[in-house]
């Protein structure tokens, strides 16, 4: 009784359990951009992503498999078609956060990817019909301005790299609105684990003769503990969106930002200036308050 007191959240579906696993989601994804940011050194950003997507379907492959013998085939899918799509989007998401994570300083990309935020609300309110109100809409608009000063508009050289990390964001809200309808459509988690390593692989193997150069056994190891990383993030995700509403945990989001400054500090020795410090505010003061007001 005294446990289930302070822990009964866990076992629960609501608000709480949901941002326990939206916390977890972008502390794996911090480490993850670590170990990206390492790889860069002297991989490219496509053959990068090409190794965490193939890892990450390798992985889940086994209890695929394992499936069959039980009787369970988790291939079968009614719904490829948003297999196909999550995995197009995936490749050319995660190639642009493999590259921009390797080119811009961790909490400057971390501060833009927050932007994913700001695009879920309009997209929720459009594809999954949850409720958005005046002042969300008036918060997502100080979230985006927070957004623009990390293009220093002001400044002689416009940051035109932030481009990349945007569109990014872009990319994975339109992605997490495709895995809230899979959820809702009952779909295993292994399943939407698999097709998603399988088709985001193919699709960069398409172009990876441009970029290939032989991994050594570190970086294999890397590599792998980035496809790890990978599925860990996407089940989190998984149980987040099961537990509570798409809107209700999007302003978790900001907790990322510490953990990126903290790595950048420990491994890079990267420290945000005022810009982003500033942008990052704004930011995670809009998409905070817009997520409260539209519950």
């Amino acid at each position: 009784m005294f446990g289930y007191m302070f822990f009964g959240w866990f076992c629960e579906k609501g608000l709480k359990q949901g941002v326990f696993w939206a916390v977890m989601i972008y502390l794996v994804g911090a480490l993850n951009d670590v170990l990206a940011k390492f790889l860069g050194n002297r991989l490219h950003a496509v053959e990068i992503a090409f190794f965490r997507f193939f890892f990450s379907a390798i992985i889940v492959l086994i209890p695929m498999l394992r499936s069959l013998k039980i009787g369970q085939n988790l291939f079968k899918s009614n719904i490829h078609g948003l297999h196909i799509t999550r995995g197009v989007l995936g490749a050319l998401a995660l190639g642009l956060c493999c590259y921009s994570v390797n080119i811009m300083p961790l909490a400057e990309n971390t501060t833009i990817l927050f932007s994913e935020a700001l695009f879920m609300l309009p997209l929720t309110a459009i594809f999954l019909k949850e409720k958005v109100s005046k002042i969300s809409v008036l918060a997502t608009v100080i979230g985006f301005l927070g957004l623009v000063l990390m293009f220093r508009p002001k400044s002689e050289n416009i940051n035109i790299l932030a481009f990349i990390p945007t569109i990014a964001a872009f990319l994975f809200a339109v992605m997490n609105i495709i895995i809230k309808k899979m959820v809702d459509n009952k779909e295993n988690t292994l399943t939407m684990l698999f097709y998603f390593g399988l088709y985001a692989t193919v699709m960069s193997a398409m172009v990876l003769h441009k970029y290939w150069a032989v991994p050594n056994l570190h970086e294999l190891l890397l590599i792998f503990l980035l496809g790890i990383g990978a599925n860990l993030i996407q089940l989190f995700i998984f149980l987040a969106y099961r537990a509570t509403t798409a809107s209700s945990i999007s302003p978790i989001r900001y907790v990322e930002l510490p953990f990126a400054v903290l790595f950048g500090l420990i491994f890079f020795n990267q420290i945000p200036d005022i810009t982003t410090i500033i942008g990052a505010a704004l930011i995670i003061t809009g998409t905070f308050v817009a997520s409260r007001k539209s519950r």
